[in-house]
């Protein structure tokens, strides 16, 4: 199975790429042909907002594909979310890659998505389908239990069809996977792990009459260049119990093996994560030694 997929690896700005230096980091992904750049949503930090930094990045390159790696979407209106993307395709076509998440991973942002008690996740069901229809059709008339639109239409309709990804581990989130997206982008999952989440999508979504693209799964990895930092690995093991270098690389020699292994999982698509404050032009001409190579 894995000799037949699609093999692609991008970065994502790790937190020692501060807001002057990005613009200069997107044009040194740009010149070194870096597939993708990966922006995620840390509202409490000096990282930039994605949908603002996804928008900066495509206005400054011309082949650099850029995705959210991850965006919530329950507590946001899902008008205004297909909008900005509707846009954004239309603006740089097929280098828009979204991917959505039930929370943020700070509990202290939770406040900024509000959704009705005890029902993030039927909000995030119903704001999924209704971005897709947005998306996809010319004028939407959508009646749910949260949002109600009727003969809705932007007249951006993306020529090319517009893939949602979305994040998440539990159970819960897998199915929706299956049912719902249009493929996965893990995180802090062991290959073992990954390997069942994939095979749980996957019969998700033939129960749903559905079928995720076998290259359509991903996880984003921490490449620990100078050692796994002790806060990194403290994390990581409060929040999954795993031993801490079967979830971040440390050094480019066990980044190539965990991609490796998530390969033979079943997985094609990576995201590699500075997982210290490394400059990052360092981080991207390991990059370019070690990771593109993988690609085929």
């Amino acid at each position: 199975m894995a000799e037949d997929l699609k093999i692609r690896i991008g970065v994502g700005l790790g937190t020692g790429t501060a807001p002057e230096e990005f613009g200069a980091a997107v044009d040194l992904l740009e010149r070194a042909g870096v597939d993708s750049l990966w922006l995620p949503e840390a509202v409490y930090s000096p990282r930039i907002d994605p949908v603002v930094g996804l928008t900066h990045a495509l206005a400054r390159t011309t082949k650099l594909k850029v995705g959210t790696g991850v965006m919530v979407l329950p507590g946001r209106d899902p008008v205004l979310v297909a909008k900005q993307l509707a846009s954004l395709a239309a603006l740089a076509p097929k280098r828009v890659l979204p991917v959505f998440g039930l929370k943020p991973a700070r509990a202290a942002e939770l406040p900024l998505f509000p959704v009705p008690r005890g029902r993030r996740a039927a909000v995030f069901d119903e704001s999924l389908l209704l971005v897709r229809a947005l998306l996809e059709q010319k004028e939407v008339t959508f009646e749910g239990e949260f949002f109600r639109v009727e003969g809705a239409g932007f007249g951006l309709t993306p020529v090319n069809r517009l893939d949602l990804w979305l994040g998440g581990k539990a159970p819960g989130a897998l199915r929706r996977v299956g049912r719902l997206a249009d493929g996965w982008l893990a995180s802090f999952l062991t290959p073992e792990e990954t390997r069942a989440g994939r095979e749980t999508i996957q019969e998700a979504a033939a129960e749903a009459g559905r079928e995720i693209e076998a290259d359509h799964f991903g996880i984003g990895l921490f490449v620990a260049e100078d050692g796994i930092p002790d806060t990194l690995a403290a994390s990581v093991t409060a929040r999954s119990g795993a031993d801490p270098s079967r979830l971040i690389a440390d050094g480019w020699s066990a980044a190539r093996d965990l991609i490796a292994e998530h390969i033979d999982a079943g997985l094609s698509k990576f995201v590699l994560y500075p997982a210290g404050p490394e400059p990052i032009e360092r981080f991207v001409e390991n990059f370019v030694e070690h990771a593109v190579p993988l690609q085929n």
